[in-house]
């Protein structure tokens, strides 16, 4: 059986990279194409875990439309899925590569396995565009890859038959521990040991990422203000890698430069991330990632967002919904400075970094 595994994006890698390995380490016949959906952050990782892609597609462009880079996606595809006729496409989560590929290979009749599958909102705005990327392509789907119970009941509930469904957990707990592994969180890398030097190890650190686009105005604007109460604390300090997107740098520049105690940087790799999320005392964050991701070293997150897919992570206490509104943010961030919640003995939601290995178990059955 022949395997063709497809990503675009750095989360996308990030969770795919363990079952590549997985692939690699059960011999299995495959090629990994690359669409390129981000370019420079997706490199960062592909790097790092060591991917060699057989196609990249190189597609990003500045400002590229939603219907452009998904029309150049499903085009793009045709031509490398004719060339390579694999038995299985296998996608992940909810980018526009995962619904495009997955319509592809769908038009030449080619079975699709959805890795992260099963997640939902059921409000096709929020998050947007993903929520509506996560169900079409279950609906193409052949096999299915749950990383939760409650991932699997909302395929039940659409109609998809059980025998199609595997509950495996999430690979990105497999890749944390990895990358955690690799490199004992990078702690000789310069990119990290800039980063400490300019960290003052009286403060309590709170790490921020943002970048939903369903935020970007007001929603930003009333985060960023936030954040500035928030760091008028003399015992915190903010640290924001800003996403590139030229749409939210701009408000962070009208919003945040000047405050003391809030340290802008670039975007940056994910072991400089994972030992982040180690070192953090909060964390505020709009990401689906990082709802994932912090668990696995016991951490609290402040979702500035009214809906998420990863519910698993709020009823275990990890995660708390906070929207976009500014005083309930603040509140919310006082209370977990000042009385943070014990979540040492709570078991990871998301699973216990075996995902990629029941993943290709259950390939290796078909």
């Amino acid at each position: 059986m022949k395997f063709l595994v497809c990503f675009g994006t750095r989360p996308e890698a990030i969770k795919m990279a363990p079952v590549i390995y997985q692939l690699k380490q059960r011999g299995l016949s495959f090629k990994i194409c690359v669409t390129a959906q981000h370019r420079e952050m997706l490199d960062q990782v592909i790097d790092f875990f060591e991917i060699k892609p057989d196609f990249d597609l190189n597609l990003m462009e500045p400002n590229q439309s939603l219907n452009r880079l998904s029309a150049r996606i499903l085009t793009t595809m045709d031509e490398v899925l004719e060339q390579e006729k694999p038995d299985v496409v296998l996608v992940h989560g909810d980018t526009s590569t995962s619904a495009m590929v997955a319509l592809a290979a769908f038009h030449r009749q080619i079975k699709v396995g959805h890795v992260e599958a099963g997640l939902r909102t059921f409000n096709k705005a929020a998050p947007f565009p993903e929520e509506m990327n996560r169900q079409l392509t279950g609906r193409i789907t052949d096999f299915h890859f749950a990383p939760t119970a409650l991932a699997k009941n909302n395929l039940l509930k659409e109609n998809i038959r059980g025998n199609q469904i595997y509950l495996t957990g999430n690979t990105v707990v497999d890749a944390i521990k990895w990358a955690a592994d690799k490199t004992s969180f990078a702690s000789g890398t310069k990119e990290i040991n800039d980063l400490d030097e300019q960290l003052d190890p009286k403060k309590k650190l709170i790490l921020f990422t943002g970048h939903r686009r369903e935020n970007f105005g007001r929603g930003f604007e009333s985060i960023f203000k936030a954040l500035r109460k928030i760091g008028e604390r003399e015992d915190v300090e903010i640290l924001y890698p800003v996403h590139p997107n030229p749409n939210l740098k701009s408000s962070v520049t009208q919003f945040l430069k000047d405050d003391k105690n809030i340290l802008l940087v670039p975007p940056l790799s994910y072991p400089a991330m994972v030992w982040l999320i180690k070192k953090a005392g909060l964390i505020i964050s709009d990401s689906g990632g990082m709802q994932e991701e912090a668990p696995a070293f016991k951490k609290q997150v402040l979702v500035t967002r009214e809906l998420s897919e990863r519910m698993e992570g709020v009823q275990a206490g990890f995660s708390i919904l906070v929207g976009t509104d500014t005083e309930r943010i603040v509140s919310e961030a006082n209370k977990a400075l000042d009385n943070p919640a014990d979540l040492s003995g709570i078991e990871n939601p998301f699973g216990d970094g075996k995902a990629s290995e029941r993943i290709i178990d259950a390939l290796m059955g078909l």
